[in-house]
């Protein structure tokens, strides 16, 4: 009778780990960062179809890298988990802490107990009543969770990423300029060249805490293109989405608020939630 090959557990956890970053490493960056009035989401991010940030609950959102059908699984479960006790008990009790836990104890599940890890790491960030109340949660692949301040970089060459926001990030700063950071911080290489990021290369959200109760909503378009031109030639006033604006234009792919061309008139009713 063969004995059966043996392989030490620290060496298997690291097989899987190592693993896991690489597919993490070749997904395009997410950078999460606060702002004045919020959180914003800045994704380097073709696609119109697929989306890395996504709203998950009231005042909670959800971005990722990594593979799309793992973290779109998570996704859609955050929302069950979310709508499911906002229902049981009250909207108050979805806690973007309580949902960090619960994809802390899958992700750890999956790393130790199946052959193939997550290739993903997430964010899930809530804003509160004021900046010191938000809340950015990072999870890695194999359930560690971090409670991020300001900001945080996932996927591809996020350390040198995070460096880069650490020394250009500070707290109160308005939307334009987070964002202009953002596209900045994506469009340097780690060989000292740079590439221009326009628009239609991003996907950007944020979490707007005078909307009331839904506080996310998309930018695209030409209030995205103003907010992201450099100081000098920008038109946008810094405030362009500050201040209890009313709703924009639905965006039917996911049933978040769009901003299409700037903030509408106020008085208009939110678009209804879809899951």
């Amino acid at each position: 009778m063969s004995m059966p090959f043996y392989v030490p557990p620290e060496q298997v956890m690291k097989d899987r780990a190592d693993f896991a970053r690489k597919g993490i490493a070749r997904g395009r960056s997410v950078i999460v960062v606060g702002y004045d009035r919020g959180v914003a989401f800045v994704a380097e991010n073709p696609s119109r179809a697929l989306h890395k940030v996504s709203e998950i609950y009231d005042r909670i959102a959800f971005a990722a890298v990594g593979r799309y059908n793992e973290f779109e699984s998570l996704r859609v479960a955050g929302i069950r988990y979310a709508d499911l006790r906002g229902y049981s008990y009250d909207r108050t009790d979805v806690t973007a802490r309580a949902l960090a836990n619960t994809y802390a104890q899958t992700l750890g599940a999956v790393f130790t107990q199946e052959s193939k890890p997550f290739e993903i790491e997430i964010v899930v960030a809530e804003v509160g009543l004021d900046s010191d109340a938000d809340q950015i949660f990072r999870l890695t692949y194999d359930g560690s969770v971090a409670d991020e301040h300001g900001f945080v970089a996932m996927g591809g060459a996020s350390d040198a990423a995070e460096e880069r926001l650490g020394t250009a990030w500070r707290p109160g700063m308005t939307l334009s300029e987070v964002l202009r950071l953002a596209v900045d911080v994506l469009g340097a290489g780690d060989n000292g060249e740079r590439r221009v990021l326009d628009a239609a290369q991003l996907e950007v959200a944020v979490l707007d805490r005078d909307r009331p109760r839904r506080s996310f909503r998309r930018i695209v378009g030409p209030l995205l293109t103003r907010l992201i031109e450099p100081r000098e030639t920008s038109d946008a006033p810094a405030e362009v989405l500050g201040g209890p604006a009313g709703s924009e234009a639905s965006d039917v792919s996911d049933g978040a608020a769009t901003a299409a061309d700037g903030p509408l008139p106020e008085g208009e009713p939110d678009s209804p939630s879809t899951p």
